[in-house]
């Protein structure tokens, strides 16, 4: 399915914020929230948020062709691989088992590549490493997503929680079981974002997938709720768009003219409107649009 391409370069800074919940628990350390050791400030990896993005484009284009997702939960990923070559049996096979499979000339393993894209938003969005056994190539995505970081340290709690059931017969003459939740009370992230149009135009991600990822973006919290995360909101969106795909000016000059800053009078930040945030006008070339 051919996608009206870019032509335009794009950087973006999503401002998010959590309350009395978990963001991005660190598996190694206990599933506390995930934590900068130098600065005190909230970390929330690149793929966490990612994650959010597939499981809104997955809940919002059910049924419609070219918005699989490829990277899911209980799915094998060289079984979707497979569906490649099985779409195109005309290829010759450089290898071919159950285990094993790849074309042998360098046309068809770019065709296998371009048919991963067209079907999954994942791909062609983020990019995949699609080698692994069942080779279909690897693809650089287009849009790419920094760490977010709280503007303010954190302040982890870990917090005791009871229930009223037990899980063991062992257990049974128990009134209650004991357990721990961890929580941020408050924390205003900031995440910036790279879009670029020439990555976009060798994976087909066009204009209808681009708002697509802004919609995205402003919504995913809303369909993330659960007992750790129950209170997340996306709070700003800013873009900045380039008149030309390559570029208009460098994006860390963009970045900087995003600046969020606890208020004077506000001595701890509980609150999205404890901040203050001020966007500065961007260089010619270059527009900031506001999508929250």
């Amino acid at each position: 399915m051919k996608k009206t391409p870019l032509t335009k370069r794009y950087e973006f800074v999503l401002l998010f914020d959590v309350e009395n919940g978990n963001p991005n628990g660190d598996p190694d350390a206990g599933n506390l929230p995930r934590i900068d050791p130098e600065t005190g400030c909230g970390l929330v990896t690149d793929v966490a948020l990612k994650r959010k993005v597939r499981n809104y484009v997955e809940l919002a284009q059910e049924d419609a062709d070219s918005y699989a997702i490829y990277v899911k939960e209980a799915v094998v990923l060289n079984n979707l691989n497979k569906e490649a070559f099985l779409h195109h049996p005309e290829m010759e096979l450089k290898e071919s088992k159950p285990e094993k499979m790849a074309a042998k000339k360098r046309e068809d393993q770019q065709t296998l590549a371009r048919w991963m894209c067209d079907k999954y938003y994942d791909i062609r969005t983020f990019g995949a490493v699609m080698t692994t056994g069942i080779n279909c190539g690897q693809v650089r995505g287009p849009v790419q997503f920094s760490f977010a970081k709280s503007i303010d340290p954190i302040a982890p709690m870990d917090v005791t929680i009871t229930r009223m059931a037990v899980t063991n017969e062992k257990d049974a003459e128990k009134e209650r079981t004991m357990g721990r939740k961890s929580i941020v009370p408050y924390g205003l992230y900031r995440m910036d974002g790279f879009i670029s149009a020439p990555l976009a135009n060798q994976t087909n991600f066009g204009e209808e997938d681009l708002e697509l990822l802004w919609t995205a973006l402003v919504n995913m919290f809303d369909h993330d709720r659960s007992a750790s995360r129950g209170k997340m909101a996306a709070q700003k969106l800013i873009v900045f768009e380039h008149e030309s795909r390559l570029g208009n000016a460098p994006a860390q000059k963009l970045f900087q003219l995003v600046s969020v800053e606890r208020k004077p009078d506000v001595s701890l930040a509980r609150a999205f409107d404890h901040y203050e945030l001020t966007i500065l006008p961007a260089p010619a070339g270059v527009r900031i649009l506001e999508k929250l």
